[in-house]
């Protein structure tokens, strides 16, 4: 039963359920390897991209624009990369909204392993793993600018978020604004080389994402209020996040003393801590020392 659930489903360009925002592209593949689904036709797709080796702020931001895009009801793709992608996919499945990843490999292969929960979560009935690649194919460097083309393809809007002046976001971009499509880019400090390739988006014409609500209006919806999630009576957590939230008070802790409690991988830590942070219940008085939020 697990072999035939992990067996991609092969959907060819002259079938009916081909991306029809793919067919106005010569460049498309010919085939699509599938596990899981395809985005919805009906519903608008956003693409979050940018740097692998982000800032703390790129996680954040990544994280908070794929959650309110997910609340809002808008699907979610990228290409499940370390840094913006997987805290932008991370984002869309915690607001139980649909995300989607273009690999740069064969589907059958989850890359990078450390994203296996995400892989597993979005093959299993949250979105879906998309492959132009057969399955064994390895993730060779030259199949991820290349996959950029199909992410964009299936986008209404593309949103970057921290990018160098050379790295495959502005690649994504690039196929964005051949294929029409609108192109955003989270503005960044001058001077900060994460930020360099964003900045110059917006200064050849990019619209400036200050919020996800502007992006929400950009694509015709008005976003939701959503009640924060300190109000509820009872604080409903997933049990990575009951353990770390559970061993945090209003003396703040640095990651190592949370380790030491817990047991989980530090970057376990580091991404709970981030959604908790998001949703109002912990804070980061002094980098890298977390607190219960007061009041």
């Amino acid at each position: 039963m697990m072999e035939q659930r992990d067996r991609a489903w092969i959907c060819k360009r002259e079938d009916r359920q081909y991306p029809k925002k793919l067919q106005y592209y010569d460049s498309m593949p010919e085939v699509l390897y599938i596990r899981g689904e395809l985005p919805e036709p009906d519903k608008p797709v956003v693409a979050i991209v940018g740097a692998r080796a982000c800032s703390r702020y790129g996680e954040h931001q990544a994280y908070r624009f794929g959650k309110i895009l997910g609340e809002n009801g808008v699907q979610v793709i990228s290409g499940l990369a370390r840094g913006v992608d997987g805290m932008a996919h991370r984002g869309a499945l915690d607001a139980g909204g649909k995300t989607f990843a273009v690999m740069g490999c064969g589907g059958d292969i989850c890359y990078p392993p450390e994203h296996r929960e995400l892989y597993e979560r979005m093959k299993e009935g949250d979105g879906g793993i998309l492959s132009e690649f057969p399955d064994g194919t390895p993730p060779y460097g030259r199949n991820f600018p290349r996959r950029n083309r199909i992410i964009s393809g299936l986008a209404d809007l593309v949103l970057v978020i921290e990018a160098r002046t050379r790295s495959g976001s502005l690649i994504t971009a690039g196929y964005a604004l051949e294929q029409g499509k609108t192109v955003y880019a989270l503005p960044g400090r001058v001077g900060d080389a994460l930020s360099e390739g964003c900045n110059q988006l917006i200064a050849d014409g990019a619209g400036i994402a200050c919020s996800p609500e502007m992006l929400l209006e950009e694509i015709g919806i008005r976003a939701e209020r959503k009640v924060n999630f300190r109000q509820n009576s009872k604080i409903r957590l997933a049990s990575q996040e009951e353990m770390v939230y559970s061993c945090l008070d209003f003396q703040p802790k640095n990651i190592e003393d949370i380790y030491q409690e817990t047991r989980l991988d530090t970057r376990v830590i580091a991404e709970v801590l981030l959604k908790l942070e998001l949703d109002g219940l912990v804070t980061e008085p002094v980098k890298n020392y977390y607190a219960r939020a007061g009041g």
